[in-house]
């Protein structure tokens, strides 16, 4: 998968993407800020959600219109989405800054007109949100377009994510990735499951990654242990900021050490090999080898009590030492005298 020059395989640096969602607060001034942060704090995308409270829900009394068990309890979504929305005036500026820092910038669209909209703005990759991927018509125009499809699998079942590939597929689009994600604002840490990024990974044969919504850079570190290779994380300026997203968000001090944290975990997964790197080799020296513990005679019998395994490393395996015993010593050897195959007959 290549989005905007960065290729993202089993063997590729973790994509970290910085979502803006609504941490802007209803300010382009704040949206650009934020961008700029997102660089410093080492994201390597920014992304962005594409709707209006329109596109997305219908502005009803209903009961059915109004969150429940969240957050945003007793807002209607309609109410919810107003706020949170970034206009789409704003796309062009916002992404300019991005390609201006050095960052990829791409959006979650949530109905078709927002697709054509971001199809004007070239945007090279689509995001499918977690509420979205039962939208099976909506995730089959997205991948329409021929450009990598992020999908959050959120509120998904097996049969959700199966159908979910399957829109892609039958467009032609192979370029697919599926975030684990729990949706859960914030998100309990014992729900994370990163156990299913390898499964995701393994089952379905896409580039897996995450979707994070609990608090702290844990889980994001542990993804990438488990093989994530795209990393999303809500970023905000700072949380007494305020808005929907606020309380889940990292700000640019703990984003850059949840940046930092991934990229050592890459390092420390390394690879399947039993060779010894120069400092585990030269760690041998203090490895447990035979040697001759007190003054010997030449024709003096081997025993435990002449020859003991002890630090350091520079006699003969351990292994040896039933080999030796019951044997005689060729020659007379000082204690310390490094034990040697051929000193017994």
């Amino acid at each position: 998968m290549l989005i905007d020059g960065f290729l993202i395989n089993k063997n590729s640096p973790v994509f970290i993407i910085a979502e803006l969602s609504a941490n802007h607060n209803g300010s382009l001034e704040t949206a650009i800020m934020t961008v700029c942060a997102a660089k410093r704090a080492g994201a390597d995308a920014i992304k962005l959600q594409t709707y209006t409270p329109s596109t997305i829900t219908i502005d009803c009394d209903k009961d059915d219109f109004f969150v429940k068990g969240t957050i945003w309890e007793g807002k209607s979504l309609f109410e919810l989405y107003n706020e949170a929305h970034t206009p789409w005036d704003w796309h062009a500026d916002i992404m300019k800054v991005a390609h201006d820092e050095g960052l990829i910038c791409f959006s979650s669209p949530f109905d078709p007109t927002s697709v054509d909209f971001l199809e004007s703005l070239n945007v090279p990759a689509y995001k499918i949100a977690s509420f979205e991927i039962t939208d099976i018509p909506l995730i089959e125009y997205v991948a329409s377009k021929g450009k990598p499809v992020i999908i959050s699998t959120g509120i998904a079942n097996l049969e959700d994510i199966e159908l979910a590939i399957a829109a892609c597929k039958r467009v032609g689009n192979n370029q697919i990735a599926l975030l684990k994600c729990t949706s859960s604002y914030p998100a309990p840490i014992v729900e994370a499951n990163m156990i299913m990024v390898k499964e995701y990974s393994d089952r379905f044969g896409v580039i897996a990654g995450l979707s994070d919504h609990t608090l702290g850079i844990t889980v994001p570190v542990v993804a990438t242990c488990f093989g994530a290779k795209i990393i999303e994380k809500h970023f905000i300026l700072d949380r007494a900021l305020g808005g929907p997203d606020s309380s889940f968000s990292l700000n640019e001090y703990e984003f850059t050490a949840m940046v930092r944290a991934v990229r050592e975990a890459e390092s420390a997964i390394g690879e399947v090999d039993f060779k010894l790197t120069q400092k585990q080799l030269s760690g041998k020296d203090f490895s447990r080898s035979l040697y001759v513990i007190e003054d010997v005679r030449a024709g003096e019998i081997v025993s435990t009590k002449n020859v003991r395994s002890i630090r350091p490393g520079y006699g003969l395996h351990p292994k040896f030492l039933y080999k030796l015993i019951g044997k005689r010593f060729s020659s007379n050897y000082n204690k310390g005298t490094r034990m040697d195959l051929g000193m017994v007959e």
